[in-house]
């Protein structure tokens, strides 16, 4: 986080490098400085991740509840067998208590239409993977309702937090390297067991990237 004492610092860092480009090479060389200090913010704030614990909303006496996460839809038998699995095998499952799962789309989007603010046909992808999600673990006897949410994963699931008070988080993804990525930011912040699978191949952990 960045102190009230050093916004000046930072904004001076960016304006005179700015200004000196265009005194010295004129427009050309201060629109391209103005392109590295507008990638170099991007790029700082992206990595100044919050570090505080991730608020869970109280837990309410009766069904254990499991928060899944997704980035596509889970339409196989076989994976919606492992939600399943999962959800009774959640801390203080018991048989009379079935336990109620809310799976959580993102509504990712690709880089431009983020800039641009076009988040409409993100939100509709991200539907249509909870439509076809929810539908596969009805079928699977599993008692779960879907919301879109925050195009950050990491985001998308604190605000769930705040309102779905989950005994774990399972993170259900086909790309490794981002599902390890939000796995590594969420394990140092939450109070509840967090992990993550290959969907349809068995829950597990993933592997470091090689």
């Amino acid at each position: 986080m960045i102190g009230a004492a050093m916004l000046p610092l930072l904004v001076a860092a960016i304006a005179v490098p700015i200004v000196a480009a265009f005194m010295l090479g004129g427009p050309p060389a201060g629109l391209a400085m103005g392109a590295v200090a507008a990638s170099t913010v991007v790029v700082v704030a992206v990595r100044s991740r919050p570090v505080e614990p991730i608020e869970v909303a109280p837990s309410a006496e009766g069904r254990p509840r499991l928060l899944v996460v997704i980035d596509e839809a889970i339409d196989e038998p076989a994976a919606a067998g492992v939600i399943a699995e999962a959800a009774d095998r959640l801390p203080g499952a018991a048989p009379e208590a079935e336990p109620e799962v809310l799976v959580l789309s993102p509504a990712r989007n690709r880089p431009l239409a983020e800039w641009l603010s076009d988040v409409d046909e993100a939100r509709l992808d991200a539907q249509r993977r909870l439509v076809l999600t929810l539908g596969s673990l009805a079928a699977a006897g599993v008692d779960a309702r879907g919301e879109v949410g925050d195009p950050d994963p990491l985001q998308a699931v604190e605000d769930a937090l705040r309102r779905f008070p989950a005994d774990e988080v399972l993170i259900a993804s086909a790309d490794r390297r981002a599902a390890t990525a939000l796995l590594g930011q969420l394990e140092p912040r939450l109070g509840v067991p967090v992990r993550a699978q290959r969907a349809g191949l068995g829950s597990r952990r993933p592997s470091a990237p090689s």
